[in-house]
């Protein structure tokens, strides 16, 4: 990933993930869960305005297969 990683909130992570195809399934206190039809499941730390960490961002992107090029890519969209 590039040293220009984009800092993100919650709520664009999700927006991506759901233009992906992921689905919210259920919700573990302030954790966002969610899966595609592979069965693949991402988890998000759901903190309202709060920007993710970078190694937070990394890993959400890890679990959804997500290249941090194509996330920007999706982010942009």
């Amino acid at each position: 990933m590039s040293s220009k990683f984009p800092r993100v909130k919650a709520v664009e992570v999700i927006r991506v993930l759901e233009k992906i195809g992921f689905t919210l399934t259920r919700q573990s206190g302030s954790h966002k869960i969610y899966k595609n039809s592979e069965g693949r499941r991402v988890t998000v730390p759901y903190h309202g305005t709060t920007i993710l960490k970078l190694k937070t961002l990394k890993s959400i992107l890890n679990d959804a297969n997500l290249t941090g090029e194509e996330f920007i890519e999706l982010l942009d969209k």
